[in-house]
């Protein structure tokens, strides 16, 4: 197996444990998190989806996200090559800041570094849907 690949579903596995030291254990000092030109998500102010950089910018991510209620969080695919690993899963949850339920398929891209390391993490998802879920 791919070590990325394995790097990423070790990521998933913490995040089902909610282990988020472990998880950014997996990041580069300077990692970029949700990094776009231009996301309409962003631009609505989106907080999950919202960039951010370096572990303290990944950590804000896991503090929003950790209020969520999951009812459903499933990985369906792994691939990767040498620097890259995309992850095909499906997320139901709650989010109390709003009183939404959020239902999605989503894309997540890891982007890795010569040491292994996570420097780039990105969402691919239904952006509409997020920013309705945010209001």
């Amino acid at each position: 197996m791919n070590t990325n690949v394995a790097t990423v579903n070790s990521i998933y596995d913490a995040f089902g444990r909610g282990d988020v030291p472990d998880i950014l254990s997996y990041l580069s000092d300077n990692v970029q998190w949700e990094s776009w030109a231009n996301n309409y998500a962003q631009n609505a102010g989106v907080p999950w989806l919202l960039e951010r950089n370096g572990k303290e910018g990944a950590l804000e991510f896991f503090k929003i996200i950790g209020t969520f209620i999951f009812r459903d969080f499933r990985v369906l695919s792994v691939m990767g090559n040498e620097t890259q690993v995309a992850a095909e899963c499906v997320l139901e949850a709650e989010i109390p800041a709003s009183g939404a339920h959020l239902s999605e398929e989503e894309l997540h891209l890891w982007t890795f570094d010569e040491r292994g390391k996570v420097i780039r993490f990105r969402h691919y998802c239904d952006t509409a849907k997020h920013i309705a879920a945010a209001k």
